[in-house]
């Protein structure tokens, strides 16, 4: 009866020492995973942002350009979704889905 025990403890230690192990390398995937999507976002976002503009990246004029046009487009970008999220939250939310009267 004592040795089943000690073997369950045993077992028990070693697929926690296991467990632990998956989560820590669980989570340096999904950091990974979340650093390699502010990359893709940064670099789709710039390019949507500065297309049309003809910027001359060879300058320091231009590349000040380019920064000054991917931020304001970032701001608007927050400013926008700052305001479809208060719009959505005056909605009455039943089956006639009414507007909210103040």
């Amino acid at each position: 009866m004592g040795m089943i025990t000690i073997i369950l403890i045993v077992a028990i230690i070693i697929l926690a020492v296991w467990l632990f192990a998956a989560v820590k390398r669980f989570k340096h995937k999904l950091f990974a995973l979340f650093l390699t999507l502010i990359i893709l976002f940064s670099y789709f976002s710039f390019v949507y942002s500065i297309k049309g503009k003809d910027i001359d990246f060879k300058t320091i004029e231009g590349i000040k350009t380019a920064g000054q046009l991917y931020f304001s487009w970032l701001g608007n970008s927050f400013s926008n979704f700052k305001t479809i999220t208060a719009n959505a939250i005056h909605l009455d939310w039943k089956a006639e889905n009414t507007t909210k009267e103040s």
